[in-house]
């Protein structure tokens, strides 16, 4: 569950919305992710917090290296 502590901990924000988004997603799908899905998430991660804020709220587009499918479960949350 190490992996587990330290999304958390890289999913904290100093965006609110998205610091509370993030951490549902966290809890409530996270562990249901395979593989490719943790590591497509650990890239939304490394965003600066405006630009995956714009992508969730839908005011960006993903790029083609963003799996689109991720951000729409974030965003159903």
């Amino acid at each position: 569950m190490k992996n587990l502590e330290r999304v958390r901990w890289r999913a904290r924000r100093g965006l609110l919305e998205l610091d509370i988004v993030l951490g549902r997603f966290i809890e409530q799908h996270y562990a249901g992710l395979d593989e490719a899905q943790q590591a497509a998430f650990d890239v939304l991660l490394d965003m600066s917090d405006t630009v995956l804020w714009d992508m969730i709220a839908g005011r960006q587009e993903a790029t083609q290296s963003e799996p689109q499918a991720l951000l729409e479960k974030i965003r159903a949350v």
